[in-house]
C-alpha cells in the first residue's frame, strides 16, 4: 500500500487513511507513539486477543506505518515514521475544536430568547 511511482497520490492517501480507519489500529498507534511495545504489551494495553491484534498490526505494517522486529521470543512493534504521532495529534486537535464549536452553539441555543425558546418556556409553565 505505500506510495509507488506512477500511482495517483490521492489513491495512496486514501489507502493510508483506510489503514488507519479502525479504533483498534488507532489505539495501537497511540501506544506506539509513546514508545516501542511488544505484541504482549500491546495486547494487554488494548484488551485485544493476540490473533485480532496480530491482524490489526499486519494492516498497519502493510500500509508502511508500523514495523516489527524479533528480540528473543518477543515481537517488538514501532512506528515507521514519527510523523504518525503528529497526524494523531492533529486529528485530536480537530476533534477538540469541533466539539468546542458544538458546545458553544449549544450554549448559545440554551441562552437564546427566540420564538422557540419562548414557546418551550410557555409549554413548561402550562404543564407545571
Amino acid at each position: 500500500m505505500p506510495f509507488t511511482p506512477g500511482r495517483p497520490l490521492a489513491e495512496a492517501k486514501a489507502d493510508l487513511f483506510k489503514a488507519l480507519a479502525h479504533p483498534a489500529r488507532i489505539r495501537v498507534l497511540e501506544l506506539l507513539a509513546e514508545s516501542d511495545r511488544t505484541v504482549g504489551e500491546l495486547a494487554a494495553a488494548t484488551g485485544l486477543e493476540l490473533s485480532h491484534l496480530s491482524q490489526q498490526v499486519g494492516v498497519l505494517r502493510r500500509a508502511g506505518v508500523v514495523d516489527s522486529r524479533r528480540s528473543g521470543s518477543n515481537v517488538i512493534c514501532t512506528l515507521c515514521d514519527p510523523q504518525t504521532a503528529e497526524l494523531l495529534a492533529v486529528a485530536r486537535r480537530m476533534l477538540t475544536a469541533h466539539l468546542r464549536q458544538g458546545q458553544a452553539l449549544l450554549e448559545a441555543l440554551d441562552g437564546a430568547d427566540d420564538a422557540v425558546a419562548l414557546a418551550d418556556a410557555a409549554r413548561g409553565a402550562r404543564t407545571a
